[in-house]
């Protein structure tokens, strides 16, 4: 559920807010239990969404560090790496389809 709260942090070009708030959603999603939530809870959810998108993206903001940014590219393609080495090709997988 949560495939979209990722670190968010230190990379080039920096999070956006639809990153953000796509991490916040997954985040209150996870909290509440609901994917979509029932009219009754529909305004205090949403306001979560977006209390917590607010709190996220100043986080972000005011993070400090002396490492270099870390380019989406490369780190995509080190985690995908990672994934074929760890879960090996599916059956009936074929080069072509990737």
């Amino acid at each position: 559920m949560c495939r979209n709260i990722r670190t968010l942090f230190n990379f080039d070009p920096p999070a956006s807010d639809d990153e953000i708030r796509a991490a916040s959603l997954q985040f209150v999603r996870k909290i509440s239990g609901f994917n979509a939530p029932s009219k009754a809870n529909e305004a205090a959810f949403h306001r979560s969404v977006d209390e917590t998108f607010h709190v996220a993206r100043r986080l972000v903001d005011s993070l400090v560090t002396s490492t270099p940014t870390r380019d989406r590219a490369v780190e995509a393609a080190k985690a995908k790496a990672r994934a074929s080495e760890r879960f090996g090709r599916l059956p009936g997988a074929s080069a072509a389809g990737e």
